[in-house]
This record gives C-alpha cells, sequence and structure tokens, in this order.
C-alpha cells in the first residue's frame, strides 16, 4: 500500500499536506500553518495525527504546532538550527537524519536560504519530497536569511534528486512565478507552454502544485542558473553568482 497525500488549502496561499501510511495507520502533518484546519482536515478523513515534520520557522509553517500536539499528543520533528525559534518539539533533526512514518524512510536535505535552517524531508520510495519554501513552482523562496552561495548549494541537492521525484511546496504562487520566469527566460519553449497549462488551470480554480522535478528542471529559472543561456542572459561567472542576479531581480520585479 502506497502513501496518500492529502493536500488542501489554508490561510491565505499556503497548502497544508497530511502525509498518512494506510498500512500502520500513521499520519504527519507538514508543517502547520493552522490548526483548525489540520484538525479538521485529519478528522474528516479518520487519520489519527501522530507526528509534524516542521520545515522551517516561520509562522506559516510551525505555527500550529502547539494546538496540534494539545489536541493529539503527536510528536515533532524540527530542524534542529532553528529549534530556538519553533514550539512544541520533541526531536531536532538536521540534513543526513530520516525521520519515519510506519516502515517508509525520509531523509531530511539541507535546503538552507529562505531560512538559515530550512529542510526538505525526501521520501525516495515514495517518489515525492516535501520542500517547503526553498523551491516553489518555477520559483524559489526569497533569501530571508542564507547567501546565494549557500542557496544555490541547496537547489543544487534537490536538483540532484530523481527527476521523476513529485515536489510539494507550501504555496501557491505558482502564476506570478510563471510571468518573472517568463521574463527570466523568454525564449523556453517548454516555459511557454507550462504557463500556458498554469493559467488554464487556476483559471479553473485548480492547484498548480505538486509538481514534477524533471518539469523544473527544464523550465524552472533559478534551477537554470548553471546553464550557458541563463548566464549569457543575466551575468555571471558561477551559478551562484547567476542565481543571485536573478534573484535580486525577481525581488524587484513588477508584472
Amino acid at each position: 500500500m502506497t502513501l496518500q497525500v492529502h493536500q488542501f488549502p489554508c490561510l491565505g496561499d499556503n497548502y497544508g499536506y497530511l502525509l498518512h501510511d494506510p498500512q500502520s495507520y500513521e499520519t504527519v502533518c507538514i508543517d502547520t500553518p493552522d490548526a483548525v484546519a489540520y484538525l479538521r482536515e485529519a478528522d474528516a478523513r479518520g487519520w489519527p495525527i501522530t507526528a509534524i515534520w516542521n520545515t522551517h520557522w516561520h509562522p506559516d509553517h510551525a505555527g500550529g504546532n502547539a494546538a496540534i500536539k494539545a489536541a493529539t499528543g503527536c510528536e515533532v520533528f524540527a530542524p534542529a538550527a532553528e529549534a530556538a525559534k519553533i514550539e512544541a518539539i520533541d526531536q531536532t533533526v538536521g540534513p543526513g537524519d530520516t525521520v519515519r512514518i510506519g516502515e517508509w524512510e525520509a531523509q531530511v536535505i539541507d535546503v538552507g536560504g529562505h531560512t538559515n535552517g530550512h529542510v526538505a524531508y525526501h521520501l525516495p520510495e515514495a517518489g515525492i519530497a516535501f520542500v517547503g519554501d526553498s523551491l516553489f513552482a518555477l520559483g524559489c523562496g526569497r533569501m530571508f536569511e542564507g547567501t546565494p552561495p549557500q542557496f544555490w548549494a541547496s537547489l543544487s541537492r534537490l536538483k540532484a534528486l530523481p527527476p521523476e521525484t513529485t515536489l510539494y511546496c507550501a504555496h501557491e504562487y505558482t502564476q506570478a512565478n510563471a510571468r518573472f520566469a517568463l521574463h527570466a527566460d523568454p525564449d523556453n519553449t517548454a516555459l511557454r507552454d507550462y504557463s500556458a497549462e498554469i493559467d488554464r488551470k487556476r483559471a479553473a480554480g485548480q492547484p498548480t502544485v505538486p509538481m514534477s522535478l524533471a518539469r523544473e528542471l527544464a523550465t524552472n529559472p533559478f534551477l537554470r542558473a548553471d546553464t550557458p543561456e541563463m548566464q549569457a542572459r543575466w551575468g555571471g561567472h558561477t551559478p551562484p553568482e547567476t542565481f543571485a542576479a536573478l534573484r535580486a531581480a525577481k525581488d524587484n520585479y513588477k508584472a
């Protein structure tokens, strides 16, 4: 039996995720932007929440920890580097560690840059990864705490995952990201096709998340900072320099 992912909108533009193992009947909250929504969605499915896996400290990712733990008695796992900023932690994790849901193992990956201690959770046997705010469909997180070399190294770790990996990010930012991506990489025909599909999905009220790593590798400008065409267009002698130029341009972009 395979793992089940229940995705639902919460707050303004966040996605909530419940990861459920039908065999062990364990259920993990991936981040906790809205405790009420998570408890409601889990209860509606009869899924007992047994753990929380936090990706980083921002309140729209860890703000519901205490309330969900109080209601369910679940165990909270959070990045060690951000433990001082996260409530109700039972166990800290860092790059190279593993966490489990039933017999399934998740590898903890360092994706610092948006925040310095940000982690992702990759379940290789399930072919999925929960990446928080490190990577978005056609975008990446704003660099609040990290440096361009750090963030590029983090994205490179995600780039190295199997291309068939399905990525679950934390926000519905894709349509705005697509507008900048087309500005950054206007000759990319795969990107133009992807952007048109995104517009159709949003017009129909459908989510654009999760996304395929293979498709992001071909179309996401931030993952393409190591390509000759992006370096020629945006400058930089190294991928971190080109990434820095792209991130600065996105921060100032007005569609």
